[in-house]
């Protein structure tokens, strides 16, 4: 398992840049923007992990901005905390063995999230390829919020 990015929600995109590259120092790495979602999500390091983030070897902090309007209430702007494994399906089986709740389950055997006891969001992403959807990943249903 390595560490990937911790996501935050920001409101204004430009106060947002401003703040974390112009007054924090953070440079601008990766910028998705998603028209069908309507959102754009841009990656952010310090200036010395930026080799080693684009080599994928460093976390990122990931910023996104959701093109409507939206109030962020009882911590929803802090999104996830974010990481890749080597095996989605069996580390997904292990904590459901260990009473975790699969919130959002990893039907295309890329993605899932979970949340800790405290509630805070955990995004898991298959290293490398997509594995095959298979069962009873791939007919289960999102459980609660993630």
């Amino acid at each position: 398992m390595r560490y990937l990015h911790t996501m935050v929600r920001v409101k204004n995109l430009e106060e947002s840049l401003e703040f974390y590259c112009n007054q924090l120092g953070l440079e601008e790495v990766n910028r998705i923007d998603n028209e069908k979602g309507r959102f754009s999500l841009i990656f952010l390091t310090a200036p010395e992990d930026k080799e080693s983030y684009l080599k994928g070897k460093a976390p990122a902090v990931e910023l996104t901005y959701n093109w409507d309007p939206e109030d962020y209430q009882g911590g929803r702007n802090f999104g996830h905390l974010a990481y890749v494994v080597d095996d989605i399906y069996a580390l997904c089986e292990k904590l459901q063995n260990a009473g975790v709740t699969i919130n959002r389950p990893p039907r295309d055997g890329h993605m899932a999230f979970v949340r800790s006891p405290d509630g805070i969001s955990i995004e898991l992403l298959q290293k490398g390829d997509h594995l095959e959807p298979k069962e009873p990943w791939a007919s289960m249903e999102n459980t609660g919020s993630w």
